[in-house]
């Protein structure tokens, strides 16, 4: 039953009513997984009992349980979405199709970042209108966040935000053919903590086959935590909500309970003998694995997937220049938690000061930050994929400069996501505080950057040269566009020292 204004498709678990929306079939809160509740919220995702009539799917449907997440001056709103809203059935998918719904179209399925504790599919930037207009199918995934998605807890699965996501690809192959997608072709993306979890899935076994390309846009294949390390961060826990580390214990604690909890959980010592901190004490959650995806994919995992895989050129600025500390002594810390695992920091240091031999101190703590999270193990995933995959490995680099911030902001963290989803037009975007600064973006850029993107999952090949370990050919993404072979060429070989061999 269609109308001018409402469509409706029919899914395994029974029929969802979405809105039509200029050249896009839109549905909101469709359901992949049972709603997670009291002991559910720790075991693995199950099986979303069906339903009777059409589900409602016009509307934002329930988010993760997560505090409100700030960085300091920035708004970030567009990016984390509207925070915390209530309700159970939150393992959900948005999906938005072209407006026929017909015909064997390229599907990409997004996770969202968030440091594993924040964000939701109803974030602004994440509006899948581009996609459909381009004839792709795009699916944003809710997954859950902080103690119930991610931390260790004994008697329970590791990794369920993971797990989550994966039970994501099996609703796309089951149900995808009904928005007009063809489950043969399917895209996983993620930014940050969620293309972390995009490598983490790569390595994955139980998931190959649920997909057939990853982009992975600032995550870190070197970025899950050991068993001891996550073992610490359980025993914070467990000191923090007064409990024993058993999973019955957890699961008589409500939400709200969880979330004070997880907020409570900075400051965590993750050094251990053999491993550093992969994310260098902001975030107290990400996947705990007995082998970093990267060695997994060095080793022959997910060789069949094409991956395109990148950084931007300023990472580390979101977390220094919106608080304050970007030319702060105050941010040194930063510098001794990033080359804390290295086995000659100051030598580390001094190899960013020659290369950038005009960088002030915030830039080089920035530049420093950014390769410690994202850069290194970018570039070790990479590089182990392209051992074994060379014809389909392609890297990048994106550096267009948001001028928030007094010009100071850059090319930071997430500052490509606008141009990857083309929703750069969004007026809270803009603006001295906002992500994209006071100037109106390039519109050019966004329409390259999104049909990269989509040639990507159409055809394998975003349209430049691909990277191997030789070359290590990346594309320079700016107002203008440039080929360039390995990028920070110094700074990658002072972090290969020991980043992969200590993961």
């Amino acid at each position: 039953m269609n109308s001018d204004t409402e469509v409706v498709v029919t899914t395994e678990r029974g029929a969802v009513r979405g809105t039509r929306q200029g050249a896009a079939a839109v549905f909101l809160g469709v359901p992949y997984a049972a709603a997670p509740r009291g002991a559910g919220r720790f075991a693995p995702p199950q099986q979303h009992a069906p339903w009777d009539g059409v589900r409602d799917a016009t509307r934002p449907g329930p988010t993760a349980p997560q505090a409100e997440r700030r960085l300091g001056s920035v708004d970030m709103s567009p990016y984390f979405g509207t925070g915390w809203s209530q309700g159970d059935d939150y393992l959900t998918v948005n999906v938005w199709a072209p407006e026929t719904m017909s015909g064997d179209l390229p599907v990409m399925v997004f996770v969202h970042g968030g440091g594993f504790v924040a964000g939701s599919t109803n974030a602004a930037i994440y509006d899948g209108s581009a996609f459909a207009r381009d004839d792709v199918v795009l699916v944003t995934v809710n997954y859950r966040l902080g103690i119930a998605g991610f931390l260790d807890i004994p008697g329970a699965p590791a990794n369920r935000g993971l797990l989550d996501v994966v039970a994501a690809l099996h609703w796309v192959r089951r149900n995808i053919t009904a928005f007009g997608g063809d489950p043969g072709n399917v895209t996983l993306f993620g930014q940050s903590a969620g293309a972390t979890i995009v490598g983490g899935v790569l390595a994955y076994r139980p998931a190959s086959g649920l997909f057939r390309r990853a982009i992975v846009q600032s995550g870190s294949g070197l970025g899950a935590f050991s068993t001891e390390q996550a073992a610490r961060v359980t025993r914070a826990a467990t000191e923090v909500l007064g409990i024993e580390p058993q999973v019955d214990e957890f699961a008589q604690l409500s939400d709200a309970q969880l979330v004070e909890a997880a907020s409570r959980l900075g400051g965590i010592d993750l050094h251990t003998e053999s491993h550093y901190d992969p994310l260098i004490g902001l975030s107290p959650f990400s996947l705990v694995l007995d082998e970093q995806p990267a060695a997994s994919v060095a080793a022959g995992a997910a060789a069949d997937v094409d991956l395109l895989i990148g950084t931007n050129t300023e990472e580390g600025h979101l977390y220094l220049v919106p608080v304050g500390k970007f030319a702060s002594s105050a941010a040194a810390d930063v510098t001794r938690a990033a080359t804390a695992s290295h086995p000659s920091p100051v030598d580390l240091v001094e190899t960013y000061r020659a290369s950038r031999p005009r960088a002030t101190f915030g830039e080089l703590r920035s530049a420093i930050m950014g390769d410690a999270l994202f850069g290194a193990g970018s570039w070790a995933l990479a590089e182990g994929h392209a051992a074994h995959a060379p014809s389909s490995t392609f890297a990048y680099e994106f550096a267009w400069r948001s001028e928030a911030l007094d010009g100071q902001l850059g090319a930071t963290h997430a500052i490509e996501l606008p141009f990857v989803f083309d929703t750069t037009g969004l007026p809270v975007l803009n603006g001295p505080h906002a992500l994209l600064g006071p100037r109106s973006a390039p519109p050019a850029l966004a329409t390259r950057m999104h049909q990269a993107w989509v040639r990507f999952a159409r055809t394998g090949d975003p349209g430049w040269v691909r990277y191997d370990d030789q070359r290590r050919s990346t594309m320079h993404i700016d107002a203008e566009w440039a080929e360039v072979e390995d990028p920070r060429s110094e700074e990658r070989q002072a972090w290969s020292v020991d980043r992969r061999a200590r993961g």
